[in-house]
């Protein structure tokens, strides 16, 4: 992959991030620390199914098939960014 791709990638991940609710970055914060479905249901006070309906909106949001790949598009855009900032 050529940097212009990467940049390209970088930039539409980017955008699709920017279209989640809040509660979906929470959610995605969640499984980028690791934490299980019932976890993030519990810490943000909904119910586990809630957490599976976000799951299922943001990855589809995000173009990715599983919540590792979901976590490692989050963590490579949060890289980026401070990579850009320096």
């Amino acid at each position: 992959m050529t940097t212009t791709q990467v940049r390209v990638t970088d930039q539409d991940l980017q955008a699709a991030l920017g279209g989640l609710t809040p509660t979906q970055m929470k959610v995605l914060e969640g499984v980028n620390l690791g934490l299980l479905n019932k976890q993030i249901a519990f810490d943000l006070g909904i119910a586990e199914a809630t957490v599976k309906a976000h799951m299922t909106a943001l990855m589809r949001k995000l173009n990715v098939h599983n919540r590792t790949q979901a976590a490692i598009a989050a963590q490579s855009l949060v890289q980026g960014l401070r990579s850009a900032t320096r």
